[in-house]
């Protein structure tokens, strides 16, 4: 029985998945604004729960002891938890962690309402998950969009995560003021996690691909094909395998938002230290990855004290408890900007030494303004102090793009700096506190801290630049 002929209208899709010629533009842009969407949505939620102790302290009364503990846990947790994110990768790809990371960030926040005892315990299960989307977003980054677009992604991921802290922060203390309780309070971080969830939603249907990190495969005649994203292919001749390991095997059209092919996916063990990586040493072996973790370490050090000990610090200057409250929302306001200028800027550059410098320096400005400068003038440190502690917090995820040689690496990196890098940082506000409590002023904590970016300057300079 002879074959059916192929229907006239089956064969311009048939040519067009052989030839890899351009698709109907509207669904790629309608999916990569569904990326975008999801992305913003959970980078809006990643501290917010954090930047509420703060504020609330002098309004519900929690003791130095409380706000220290409060302060250790986001912290050790996330280092502690770090390493859950490439198992997750692993078995589920980047989108499905993150996805299963908000919904636990839902439950830790809607916990987190449930007395003293919930306030702990809830801090901890929000602290990891939102170690798993420290992780994870700088791979998701490096693998969904163009690397041109690498600064600006992190840029409104550092933004996005400021402006929704800020946002919390600022409406905590009016909220427990006019409830007469703190918990109603709390539970206002309950509404961008559930956001997260909703916004993530969509990614649950991308289908990661196994290939080769560049994203090619051996085509007809030696030549590489590229995958299209949807099961298609596209013959780009010889010359294409030179193409950079940060853009090559990107799809997305007009919308620009695509799939770069990885190892290290789901159900694909291989990742650095693996068998399938020859050649490559150790991640912890590597100077690289040392001084991303210093940077990483002692930015973020500086980053938990100041949000938990900002607002107290103001008070004893002889600011008011709302004014104090008001402090903490410009100053995570001022990380937002921070946080989205740095990554911009440095992603321009193959050189981020630069970047690295100015950040510790106005960290140390900020810090030595507020030790010695009359309370009258605090707004203005706040907001110098903020850009800087923006600017560390975004910059590495730019660092872990820029010096990882495949999406393995950069997990590897990403893992390493933040598990070491939030153990690290734990100590800070309990040993601000100890300081305090030995001095009664907070200008010893502070010039403490700013010794500590200076040294943090010199041991990061490794992690701005490839070798030579």
């Amino acid at each position: 029985m002879p074959a059916s002929p192929t229907p006239p209208t089956a064969v311009p899709a048939i040519r067009r998945r052989i030839r890899g010629t351009p698709r109907p533009a509207r669904p790629v842009r309608r999916a990569g604004a569904l990326l975008v969407l999801g992305f913003v949505l959970l980078s809006l939620n990643t501290r917010v729960a954090f930047g509420q102790i703060g504020p609330l302290a002098p309004v519900a009364g929690l003791g130095p002891a409380a706000v220290s503990v409060l302060g250790l846990l986001p912290p050790l947790c996330m280092g502690a938890f770090a390493p859950l994110a490439a198992v997750l990768r692993r078995r589920l790809g980047e989108e499905r962690g993150l996805w299963w990371a908000g919904l636990v960030l839902v439950a830790g926040a809607v916990l987190r309402m449930a007395g003293m005892p919930g306030l702990f315990a809830g801090t901890v299960v929000v602290s990891a998950a939102t170690a798993v989307v420290n992780v994870l977003i700088p791979v998701l980054v490096r693998t969904r969009f163009p690397r041109e677009r690498t600064g600006a992604m992190m840029g409104v991921y550092a933004l996005s995560m400021g402006a929704g802290s800020a946002l919390i922060a600022a409406l905590t203390v009016p909220v427990a003021q006019a409830t007469g309780s703190w918990r109603p309070a709390i539970g206002l971080a309950v509404v961008p996690a559930v956001l997260a969830v909703a916004g993530l939603t969509p990614q649950l249907r991308h289908r990661p691909e196994r290939c080769t990190p560049l994203g090619f495969r051996a085509g007809r005649a030696g030549g590489p094909v590229r995958t299209d994203g949807a099961g298609g292919v596209e013959d780009t001749g010889s010359a294409a395998g030179a193409g950079d390991a940060g853009s090559a095997g990107e799809s997305g059209g007009a919308g620009g938002v695509g799939r770069i092919g990885r190892t290290g996916g789901p159900g694909h063990p291989e990742g650095p230290g693996h068998p399938g990586h020859p050649g490559r040493p150790h991640v912890a072996r590597t100077a690289v990855a040392w001084s991303l973790t210093a940077f990483f370490g002692v930015q973020t050090l500086a980053f938990y004290t100041t949000l938990a000990w900002l607002p107290s610090i103001l008070v004893q200057a002889g600011l008011a408890r709302g004014t104090a409250g008001g402090a903490q929302a410009l100053l995570i306001l001022c990380v937002a900007v921070g946080g989205f200028v740095a990554p911009v800027l440095a992603a321009r550059r193959a050189d981020q030494r630069p970047h690295i410098l100015a950040t510790v320096l106005v960290c140390a400005a900020g810090l030595t303004g507020l030790a010695l400068a009359p309370a009258g003038t605090a707004p203005l440190w706040v907001a110098v102090l903020g850009l800087g502690l923006g600017a560390g917090q975004a910059l590495p995820g730019v660092l872990y793009a820029h010096r990882g040689t495949d999406h393995d690496h950069v997990t590897a990196l990403s893992t390493m700096a933040q598990t070491c890098g939030f153990l690290l940082a734990a100590t800070g506000p309990a040993l601000a506190a100890a300081l305090h409590t030995a001095t009664g002023s907070w200008t010893v904590p502070l010039t403490a801290v700013s010794a500590a970016l200076l040294v943090c300057a010199a041991a990061g300079l490794r992690a701005g630049h490839d070798p030579a």
